[in-house]
């Protein structure tokens, strides 16, 4: 098999399996910040066991995050080493940030986190769940800064390494000048420059500013983005856990209080993801139109383009088995793309004007042409489709996330609706019971969205690693062999099986465990011990 697409699927299997976990310390990273705010607060010994249990559940979810984090990187040099001597210059410098300030910030007091209870003040462990949970937002937006400039890269040029002989005469870096003395200089490229395969040995991107790498066309749509999500997984997880306790009538006053701060916070998160969807979309039809009209298996450019809710997409091949469009049975609202395009909801009429470019206009014929000289047109028109991504595949996880997004905003504000009416808590009821039974099912949904999320991100980039400029069959290793990188994936699969059923086997024994009512430490200062052991008062079954 050919070693790009085996590299493709390494890197697929141990980042989709890694990202099962940054989206949960995320948002509960958020959820212990509330938990904690009301221990605080009131001194409840309520919130005080709630915070402590969801830490270790936090705790668990971190310890696997970056256990599975670490061969990612690792791959790099490995499997994309063209890759990473190419952009190493740009794509370093976000994940050297990452490591230093965010990673050792959230690592420096997860200790404090996990192992402080009554040995520090409650504000004093408080602040620590705060730099814990703003360092894990700081390790996913360096993270997403470096593959933002992947999607839309900025701030950078193009620079040529040639051999110089001392007589000022210049030679390709391949050339062989035996005995004769020479230095190494880059030479600036032009800004329009096409790479090609026989540059990738001696040309690279070189930072022109750093503050256009970080500022990317679709850094802070995507930050925004992805942050929603992950606080909806983070919340969807209390939200389940909570429903589960409530169903068993099990720590049932804490399930309430649980289950109240995270519909709160699902809804809110629900909004936001909503909104930064809205602008993501729009960045994606300006900066990269041909992944939008792949995410809506949008053939032709036009006027009054319709908006997908779901459907199939298949590749349309001629008799030679080539692909040479797409045909389509989807279920479309007329003229609501091209609205959503235009982002001008208060005249839809005049917005519905607006032009969606479609996959058999895109890549453009100026674009093609730059990258094959003197083509005909029909020619071009062959060429076309190996710049299209996996279309068939991406319209459904594009609109899978979609509809999973829309399922939790009405879970999420369903459940606010009956607590306000006071029929959230009739677990009597057979609709109550149902309800809680989908809010248990939901904790799932998150992750799965975030998953097919981040598939159809990268999906939608294809064929390019860096868009526009370096293809992904051209970053690959040159050294490594396909039965090398298929072995690894056998190997990578069968531990991160084990780790998963490990995983699964702590988390459901904690859950199952639940909240424990903890004694503090009596030595502690007054002030620092919660209410019910001041006085040496007690609480037993809600009894003082």
């Amino acid at each position: 098999m050919d070693v790009a697409i085996l590299s493709r699927i390494q890197f697929f299997l141990t980042v989709s399996f890694h990202f099962l976990f940054p989206p949960l310390t995320i948002g509960l990273g958020v959820m212990l910040i509330v938990m904690q705010a009301f221990w605080v607060w009131t001194r409840q010994p309520l919130y005080h066991d709630m915070a402590r249990f969801w830490t270790r559940v936090f705790g668990l979810i971190f310890a696997m995050g970056v256990a599975s984090g670490i061969p990612m990187v690792f791959q790099f040099g490995t499997n994309w080493a063209t890759y990473s001597r190419f952009v190493g210059d740009v794509f370093g410098s976000p994940l050297a940030i990452e490591g230093i300030y965010a990673f050792f910030l959230e690592s420096g007091f997860l200790a404090l986190l996990l192992f402080g209870w009554n040995k520090i003040g409650p504000r004093t462990h408080f602040f620590s769940t705060c730099m814990v949970a703003l360092g894990a937002h700081f390790s996913a937006i360096w993270i997403l800064v470096a593959n933002s400039w992947m999607q839309t890269p900025a701030g950078f040029h193009l620079v040529r390494q040639v051999k110089v002989a001392a007589s000022g005469q210049v030679f390709p870096l391949t050339a062989s000048l035996g005995n004769t003395s020479y230095t190494i200089k880059e030479v600036l490229l032009p800004a329009n420059y096409v790479l090609r395969p026989e540059d990738l040995s001696s040309v690279r991107a070189v930072v022109d500013n750093i503050w256009d790498v970080i500022l990317n066309p679709s850094t802070l749509d995507r930050i925004s983005h992805t942050l929603a999500a992950c606080w909806l997984a983070g919340a969807f997880l209390v939200i389940g856990v909570s429903a589960y306790y409530l169903l068993r009538n099990r720590h049932v006053e804490s399930a309430r209080s649980s289950l109240r701060m995270a519909l709160v916070f699902g809804a809110i998160s629900s909004i936001i993801m909503f909104i930064s969807a809205d602008s993501t979309a729009r960045g994606v039809a300006y900066n990269q139109p041909t992944k939008l009209a792949a995410m809506e298996g949008l053939a032709q450019t036009q006027k009054d383009a319709p908006l997908g809710l779901g459907g199939i997409v298949q590749w349309q091949r001629n008799a030679e088995g080539q692909i040479t469009g797409i045909k389509e049975k989807a279920l479309r609202i007329p003229a609501l793309l091209s609205i959503l395009v235009s982002g001008d909801f208060l005249h839809p009429l005049k917005a519905s004007e607006t032009v969606v470019e479609g996959l058999a206009q895109l890549p453009s014929d100026e674009f093609l042409r730059a990258r094959y000289p003197g083509t005909s047109a029909a020619e071009l028109a062959k060429i076309r489709p190996q710049y299209w991504p996996n279309v068939p595949v991406l319209f459904q996880t594009y609109h899978l996330m979609i509809a999973i997004g829309m399922a939790l905003l009405g879970l999420s504000f369903l459940g606010c609706l009956l607590w306000a009416i006071g029929r959230l808590w009739r677990t009597q009821s057979t609709a109550i019971r149902a309800f809680l039974w989908l809010l248990v099912g939901s904790a799932l949904l998150p992750i799965i969205a975030t998953q097919v999320g981040w598939m159809t991100a990268e999906m939608g980039r294809q064929p390019w690693i860096v868009y526009g400029i370096l293809k992904t069959s051209e970053a690959i290793s040159p050294v490594v062999k396909g039965p090398q990188v298929l072995s690894s994936i056998i190997l990578f699969f069968f531990i991160y099986a084990l780790l998963l059923i490990l995983f699964l086997f702590l988390l459901f024994r904690m859950i199952g465990q639940g909240p424990r009512e903890t004694v503090p430490d009596k030595s502690l200062p007054e002030g620092w011990q919660p209410l019910s052991l001041k006085e040496g008062r007690q609480t037993r079954g809600g009894e003082v």
